[in-house]
């Protein structure tokens, strides 16, 4: 099994390096750590008295992994799910943050479980992925991946913008969704026509 570093050290390669790119809601963005987030986290790494773009911008990989793994992984309390959803709800909480908890506990409630969709994971959204995991850990990292996909999906219908996270300009999978399938076994990758279809409406 993989060290929550690793995992943290890959989630910052995949991420990669400074975008500040006007259709991303997050702004200013370095390795996936946004400029709201070094402020709400108050980190004047350019030591002028203000976070700003210029802080983002001097953001290190290391910086960056610690940040996910004391911010992303720790204080979720993603370490008390079973270790099949570790590395997916970890990448997912970079990326959506607590909306990661919610898909899982969306799916969750879908498989029967009695659990609040409030975005926390807490004994009993842990004590249920738990009884998840035991009755099938890779159908249960399979399921939640799909989720995640199903999740960006649903915000490129909503928001046009947000396609081209989606979509490349070729038509093919665009990051969001070629990041979701790095944790689905390849039986569920969509092939290209299927994606094609599903995009389809996109135009």
């Amino acid at each position: 099994m993989q060290s929550v570093q690793e995992i943290a050290e890959q989630i910052v390669a995949r991420e990669g390096g400074f975008a500040n790119d006007p259709d991303d809601p997050g702004g200013a963005t370095k390795y996936g750590v946004t400029i709201g987030t070094l402020r709400r986290l108050g980190l004047d790494l350019t030591g002028d008295g203000a976070v700003g773009v210029e802080d983002v911008q001097a953001l290190s990989r290391a910086q960056a992994a610690d940040i996910f793994i004391r911010h992303y992984f720790e204080a979720p309390r993603i370490a008390s799910l079973p270790p099949c959803l570790q590395a997916s709800v970890f990448d997912m909480y970079v990326n959506a943050g607590s909306n990661a908890v919610r898909i899982l506990q969306r799916l969750l409630r879908d498989m029967g479980y009695a659990v609040a969709v409030d975005g926390a994971i807490g004994p009993q959204t842990a004590g249920a992925a738990a009884q998840a995991a035991e009755i099938g850990a890779e159908a249960l990292r399979d399921a939640y991946g799909v989720a995640r996909r199903n999740y960006y999906f649903r915000l490129a219908d909503r928001r046009p913008a947000s396609r081209k996270y989606a979509r490349t300009r070729a038509g093919g999978k665009g990051g969001w969704i070629t990041r979701a399938e790095e944790f689905i076994s390849a039986q569920y990758h969509l092939s290209q026509q299927a994606f094609q279809r599903r995009t389809a409406a996109w135009g």
